[in-house]
Order: C-alpha cells, then structure tokens, then sequence
C-alpha cells in the first residue's frame, strides 16, 4: 500500500492557473533553448518539402499543397498582432510541428511584408505627403529609406506576443519582402506557373485610391476608405475584346 504521502504528492491542485502554468512551460523552453535545440536535432534530415511530399500533396489537393508551400507568410510591420494572426498563427504552428515530429526538417522564418501602401501611407502620415509630387519632390531614394526605418518598428511586440502563443519560430534569422533575392524568387514562381499554364487573364472590380493612382487591396482599402469628391472626369467606351 501506498501511504498518504505518495498519494497527496500526485494529486492535482483543486484550482490552477492554466495562464501561470503556460508562463512556466514557456520559461521551462526558455531556459533549454527548446526551439533552436529540435532544429539541431532535425539537420540533415529531409527538408519538409521533399519531391515525394510535393507529389503527395498535389495529388490530394491543389488548395491544401498551397497552403502547405506559403506556411511562413509574412506580416504587416505597421501594426500589431491581432486575433486573425493568432489563429492563422496557431495552425501553421501546428502543421510544422507535426512534420517535425515525422522527421522533417522544418525552417520557420518569420516574415515581414514591406510591400503595399500600408508602409506608404504611415511615411505619407509622418511626411506630410499628399501625392506623387511630394514623393518626387523629397526623392524616391529618400523616400524608401524612410520606409525602410519602420520595417521593425514593432518586432519587439509581435516577437513577445508569438512567444507567449506558444509558437516556434526564427525571429532572428528572418526576412524581408524587400529583399532582392525574395522578390526574384516570387518572380520565377510566377513564371513556372505561366509556362505550366496555369496563369489566366481575368477582370475584377477593385477599390481604387485616387491620391496614389493604383487598385487597393480589401485590408488597404478599409484602412482609411472615405466618400471624396475626385475632379476628375472618366469616359465610358465600349471595348471589343479580340477572339
């Protein structure tokens, strides 16, 4: 027989703190570098997508290997992480884990989308610019610069806050959409798309921002959507498309 003592030392507490007790697992991965120990452990081995993986989930569905190929996306450094991050967040930390744990190899970058308006229109805010002219006026190379100040602005917040999710992932050995190599690589995927066919000419009514002159996105558009008066006159032609 075991005596009461053994028994009330394996007892569970009537109360506990799930939120205490996800902090102490969290310092516990902390203090044995957990993340960067289980990518040690895994080099070498085949990296997560292998040609027999490729294969395998093409053939079971074209929209799940798309999901599976952009598992790292990259993230808007104007703002900070909000509930949609967190769930997307939470399965693409589930998805690699998984394949870790069939051996894999898995990288997990974290990314930064430096691309769009929403960069643009925090230096246009900061700047005082209103339209094209301001930007040529102060300089297209200084006004890249500019924008390229607050691509970190908040990666200490998103860096404390996917921690605290419980995710693995490399803040350190990030990247960046305005990296050359990145958007080359985009560029040859394109590519292999078009000369594999996949690739169609399409219409679609988009927002359209008159200050800067192109389509808006629907996360840009509702940024700072507003009713103006806009001056300028459009002429409707009828247009024949060619057989």
């Amino acid at each position: 027989m075991k005596n009461s003592n053994s028994i009330s030392a394996l007892r569970v507490p009537e109360t506990i703190s799930f939120p205490a007790e996800e902090e102490k697992i969290l310092t516990y991965w902390q203090k044995i570098d957990a993340f960067q120990n289980c990518q040690k452990q895994s080099k070498g081995k085949p990296g997560f997508l292998t040609e027999a993986l490729f294969n395998s989930l093409k053939k079971a569905s074209k929209h799940i290997f798309l999901g599976f190929l952009f598992t790292m996306a990259h993230h808007s450094p104007t703002g900070l992480p909000h509930y949609g991050h967190i769930l997307a967040g939470t399965i693409k930390d589930v998805v690699t884990r998984y394949a870790h744990q069939q051996g894999y190899h898995v990288e997990r970058r974290f990314g930064w989308d430096c691309h769009g308006l929403p960069v643009e229109f925090e230096i246009d805010k900061t700047l005082g610019i209103t339209g094209p002219q301001d930007v040529q006026r102060l300089g297209i190379d200084k006004y890249n610069a500019e924008c390229r100040k607050i691509v970190t602005r908040y990666s200490k917040e998103w860096e404390v806050i996917m921690g605290r999710m419980g995710r693995w992932i490399d803040f350190k050995n990030d990247y960046k959409t305005l990296y050359p190599w990145f958007m080359e690589s985009v560029w040859w995927i394109f590519k292999q798309l078009y000369l594999k066919g996949l690739v169609y000419q399409g219409n679609k009514v988009m927002p359209f921002s008159t200050a800067c002159n192109t389509p808006l996105s629907n996360f840009e558009s509702g940024q700072n959507y507003k009713d103006v008066i806009d001056p300028r006159r459009y002429r409707q032609s009828t247009h024949q498309r060619r057989p």
